[in-house]
Order: C-alpha cells, then sequence, then structure tokens
C-alpha cells in the first residue's frame, strides 16, 4: 500500500535524533517505520525548518522524508504555521498528481487542513489523527491558549471531511462526537511504545543522594500544562524522597525557560529545594536509566492527549501515578499498573505514592502488571496493524492490500 503521512509542524527526524522531540515527532516516526517493516511504502511530508535540508531523505528505517518548501526556512512555531498551509498543500497537490498515494494520513489539525485540500483534487481519501484538539486546548488554558482563533472552526471543518478520524484515545472520542463526528467514522488507536528501548533490563541512573531511600520522576518538556509544580508540592508529605525532572524548555525562547524558574521558587517555597533535582533536556537514548532508577513516576499533567510517558515507565516494569485525563485514563489501570488521580492535586499525589514507597512488593506487582500491559497491546507492530484497519474502513478498496501485508 503507498501511503502519504502529513506531519506540517513534527518532522519524524526529531523523532529519530531524541533531541528535542514530542509525542507527534515520535508517533509519525514509529509508525512510519513499523509500515515500512511491513513492506508498506510510506513517505512523510514535513514542513523545511533549515537551510540546509535535503529535498527528500530515506531514513534507515526505509520510510521517505519530504521537505516541504513552504514558509521561511527555518523553526516556526506551530501556532504562526497557519500563513504557509496554502503553499504547502499546493506542493502536495502538484506532489500527488505525479505520484498519487492510496491514502493520506494527516497529524495535527495544520496537516489536516493541508491534506484535505490537496488529497481532493485527487479523490484520495483522508485520515486524520488530531493528536489534540483544540476545544481540549481551550478548556484547560483559557487565555494562555496561543493556538490560532480560528483553529476549532478548522477543526471542525476538517473532522467533517476527513474518510475517517484516528483518535489517540477514548476520551477523544466523546470531544469528537460532541462535534458532531459519529462514532462510525471513528477508531480510537493509542500511541505507542518502543519496547527494545524502554526494558526493565539495562544500566539505571545512579542515586548520587544515597541517604534519601526513594525517588520520583517526572518526565516531559518544560511547560505549565505538564503539571511538574503538583509534585513538588507533594514533597514535603514524603520525607526521605527526591523527585527527578527530566526535561527542558521548549526551544531556546527565554519566556520557555521561566517555567524552570518558576519550578525552582515552587521547591523553595515548598522547603525542599534540596530534594529537587532538574535534569534539563534528556535524549530519549538515555530515558530508559533514568526510569529503571525510579521507584515510582508521576505524570500529573492538566490535560494531556498522549500519555506517553506512563507507557515509557510501564514498560520499563515501574509504576505510575497519573492524573486521569485524556490517554492516561487509556494506558494506566487504577489499582492495577499505578494509581489514577483526579484533579491533579498535592495532596492526592503523597497519599497515592505513600504505600508504594512503603511497599516494595506493591511496587513490584504493579509495576509487573504495567510491563504485561504496555508489551501486549502498545508495541508500534500492533499500533501499526491497528492503524492499518483504520485504513481499511476509509479506503475499502484497498483492504487486501492492507490484510496481506501484515
Amino acid at each position: 500500500m503507498k501511503i502519504a503521512m502529513v506531519s506540517e509542524h513534527a518532522s519524524p527526524l526529531a523523532g529519530l535524533s531524541g533531541t528535542d522531540a514530542g509525542g507527534q515527532n515520535i508517533h509519525v516516526a514509529e509508525l512510519a517505520a513499523a509500515y515500512a517493516r511491513r513492506g508498506h511504502e510510506v513517505t512523510v511530508y514535513t514542513r523545511r525548518d533549515a537551510p540546509n535540508l535535503l529535498p527528500e531523505l530515506i531514513t534507515d528505517a526505509g520510510y521517505r522524508v519530504v521537505h516541504v518548501p513552504a514558509g521561511p526556512a527555518q523553526p516556526l512555531p506551530k501556532d504562526h504555521s497557519l500563513p504557509h498551509l496554502g503553499d504547502f498543500g499546493s506542493f502536495l497537490q502538484r506532489q500527488w498528481g505525479l505520484d498519487t498515494p492510496d491514502i493520506v494520513h494527516a497529524h495535527f489539525w495544520m496537516s489536516g487542513l493541508a491534506a484535505e485540500l490537496a488529497a481532493r483534487a485527487h479523490g484520495i481519501p483522508v485520515v486524520v489523527t488530531f493528536h489534540a484538539l483544540g476545544t481540549v486546548r481551550r478548556r484547560y488554558q483559557g487565555l494562555a491558549d496561543t493556538s490560532p482563533r480560528s483553529r476549532i472552526r478548522f477543526e471542525r471543518l476538517i473532522a467533517g471531511r476527513a474518510a475517517h478520524i484516528v483518535a489517540t484515545c477514548s476520551d477523544e472520542v466523546v470531544e469528537l462526537t460532541r462535534m458532531g463526528v459519529p462514532r462510525f467514522r471513528i477508531s480510537i488507536v493509542p500511541s505507542g511504545v518502543d519496547l527494545s528501548t524502554f526494558t526493565p533490563e539495562g544500566p539505571a541512573a545512579e542515586r548520587q543522594q544515597r541517604h534519601r531511600r526513594h525517588r520520583l520522576l517526572s518526565v516531559g518538556k518544560l511547560v505549565p500544562r505538564k503539571g511538574f509544580d503538583v509534585a513538588i508540592k507533594a514533597l514535603p508529605d514524603l520525607p526521605d524522597t527526591e523527585l527527578v525532572i527530566a526535561g527542558g524548555p521548549v526551544g531556546d525562547d527565554v519566556a520557555d525557560d521561566s517555567e524552570g524558574r518558576r519550578l525552582r521558587r515552587v521547591a523553595v517555597d515548598c522547603g525542599v529545594q534540596e530534594r529537587v533535582r532538574m535534569l534539563g533536556q534528556v535524549r530519549r537514548s538515555e530515558l530508559p536509566r533514568w526510569y529503571r532508577s525510579a521507584d515510582v513516576v508521576l505524570s500529573t499533567p492538566w490535560y494531556e492527549p498522549f500519555g506517553m510517558v506512563p507507557l515509557e515507565a510501564m514498560a520499563c516494569r515501574k509504576p505510575v501515578i497519573a492524573t486521569a485525563v485524556g490517554g492516561m485514563l487509556d494506558t494506566v489501570v487504577d489499582g492495577v499498573t499505578g494509581r489514577l488521580i483526579a484533579p491533579p492535586d498535592p495532596v492526592a499525589v503523597a497519599r497515592a505514592v505513600r504505600p508504594l514507597l512503603a511497599d516494595r512488593t506493591l511496587r513490584d506487582t504493579w509495576g509487573a502488571a504495567g510491563y504485561q500491559r504496555a508489551a501486549s497491546r502498545y508495541a508500534w507492530d500492533q499500533i501499526a496493524i491497528d492503524t492499518l484497519t483504520a485504513y481499511h474502513r476509509a479506503a475499502p478498496a484497498h483492504a487486501g492490500e492492507v490484510v496481506s501485508a501484515q
């Protein structure tokens, strides 16, 4: 099957380098690689964001990446990409006129907008994964939401025109049906986890403060919605415990780094500054060492469309305390692989963590259950099969190609 994946602002090459990749970069990279392993012909279209990039290249994983000339050849905040989508869509329309894919899979609403405009001229079915919805972001961030004001209107338009929608969690399905999308036009396929990288076996990061018996780990970019302040505020009720935060600011903007300074002030105000360790940006290849070194992994965002951190922790056989939002409602099984808390509250976090720190057997039991869940349900090859099934629903004419390549 010839598959075109459109990921306008999130290059899969960032997912490969692991330096500044977010959930979408990783999702696109891993899904494209899984398709290539199954014999499909995959091309990922992403915006050219540096002048020295090749127009196109074949990755080691076997899929092609095309750098689309749309807007300046430099990094742009994704919320500033909208004016360049016309050029992006025109490029796709020309390319697909010369080499027509069987199906287009657009990632994020802006990719969906460009893909819908380009594919319509050639009658190509478009599948959309929103990864995050503007209605949810507006609800949680309010005036702090930097999305274009037209985002929600465009998302409704894209959802209405798409041949099929792949939602990453059941919570997203609720939002889509509220937007008027019929349930039969939605499939749920979560993000996955690389089980060859995130494993229980292997080296663990050392604990420099050996007099502290326990370590909590939080992972993610330093943005307010990740809720690292909630984890810090729980520390006064968790003696002999340190909190390690693995993640850096988004880009080099000083305004982003201000979140790190805010978190340090929170630690000082709580009197736990000596027990909070901020690592800054950590390469993905190094993250398993930190997961393995933790007793418990905390994931306490206000909202979270992906929930990749709990999956990575579970793959490393660690119990997870997570906010009951978004994708984590599906990935974390309360009382089996970890504990879900709602809302993200420091008292609730401390209450959930204490029994785990006091009982190694409980930690091991929940960690083992998490590992089994991650290995049986969230391997990328399984995610690829499930997504191909959604393609079948969008393009029944190619069902035989999907099945034969599985």
